[in-house]
């Protein structure tokens, strides 16, 4: 079985762990494959972010596969982004255990659980471990101006803060205080970007590899999110009816989109040619779902080939599927289904960026 050597580095200041082994083109694609490896051209070396989890991490994933020889890695002292505050005392740390459990045990998405609790246990250090019945509104609003305000976080993470201490507060100390009284801040209004049909066009048409071609179509064809897309099953295409089932998206909700003939066929041709056995879209290794980053660098590729030099993302194509629709005249209540919106607000933002009605208003400086 082949080997890979893990040695600790640091790279750009922070510590790494680099996956050091001879040239082999197949155990090159194995790592590749692995979610947070990385190719450093000024190293040239494949490494990953130094944690304490990460080395169980490598081992189950690369478990079978090769041997994984980590005699000489070392344990590091990752630099706390937040030295000057202090350490979470273990009470303190009991607590917000509390409050990760019980949002493990009512199924929150893991990355809800991790930003609560990590914002849960900020707000603890801040306040120097302070007992939670002894909390006030004010150190709420002290918190949110000397901390939040003062290192200028963004307006979104302001809400995760404020949400995190209301679940906490509200649900697990059953203490009557008030974190709306940390005034949510108006969140800008942003218009999502969106790509003209001759330029969808390009981007689809760039790739001669049937299965890139077919992942961008498949975004763009049924509005997918990246993560729906990488997370679809060859059971869940029902070519007969022409529908593309999305299981347990965000918010934890299935829905059924339309699947047209030209995609069935475009899908039918990857099919024959990759054979997936498990995801519809897997890596060089069989079974496993085709990684994040890879479907990154094919996008970049086709944006590339295309000659395209907007800094189009994956979701540029969902907001191009829906504003398209729109323009198409389909009804904005349908579109919210297609996206799987909770909020048809979520939806209305493509009236903005829709062209079909803007198209037929005349300037008054043409009658000049």
């Amino acid at each position: 079985m082949k080997t890979i050597v893990l040695k600790n580095a640091v790279f750009e200041g922070l510590p790494v762990i680099c996956l050091d082994f001879p040239y082999d083109f197949a155990l090159k694609e194995l790592v590749k494959t692995y979610p947070e490896c990385q190719w450093s051209r000024k190293h040239k070396a494949w490494w990953v972010p130094y944690r304490e989890d990460q080395l169980n991490e490598l081992i189950q994933f690369f478990r079978g596969k090769v041997w994984l020889d980590y005699s000489s890695l070392r344990k590091v002292k990752v630099q706390d982004k937040f030295a000057e505050l202090p350490v979470l005392e273990p009470a303190i740390q009991s607590e917000v255990n509390k409050l990760r459990d019980w949002m493990r045990n009512r199924r929150y998405a893991d990355s809800t659980v991790k930003t609560y609790t990590e914002a849960m246990a900020l707000f603890f250090r801040f306040m120097d471990n302070k007992d939670p019945e002894d909390v006030t509104n004010n150190d709420l609003e002290t918190f949110n101006r000397d901390f939040i305000i003062r290192r200028k976080y963004s307006v979104s993470y302001q809400s995760q803060v404020i949400n995190a201490l209301k679940l906490y507060f509200g649900t697990l100390a059953q203490k009557k205080l008030d974190p709306e009284i940390i005034k949510r801040p108006k969140k800008p209004m942003l218009l999502p970007n969106v790509l003209s049909k001759e330029e969808v066009k390009r981007i689809l048409d760039a790739h001669d590899n049937i299965k890139h071609k077919a992942m961008l179509s498949l975004i763009y064809a049924c509005g997918l999110r990246r993560s729906e897309l990488l997370g679809l099953k060859f059971e869940d295409v029902d070519a007969r009816r022409g529908l593309l089932i999305i299981r347990q998206s965000k918010g934890r909700k299935d829905r059924v989109v339309p699947l047209s003939e030209k995609m069935v066929l475009l899908l039918r041709q990857y099919y024959r040619e990759d054979k997936p056995e498990i995801f519809l879209f897997e890596g060089k290794v069989k079974g496993r779902k085709y990684s994040d980053r890879s479907l990154e660098n094919v996008l970049k590729q086709a944006l590339a080939k295309s000659g395209i030099k907007k800094p189009v993302t994956l979701h540029w194509l969902r907001h191009s599927y829906a504003t398209h629709l729109l323009e198409n005249g389909t009804d904005l209540r349908y579109i919210q289904e297609l996206l799987g919106h909770k909020s048809s607000r979520t939806t209305e933002i493509y009236t903005h960026v829709s062209t079909h009605s803007l198209r037929q208003i005349k300037s008054p400086f043409d009658d000049l």
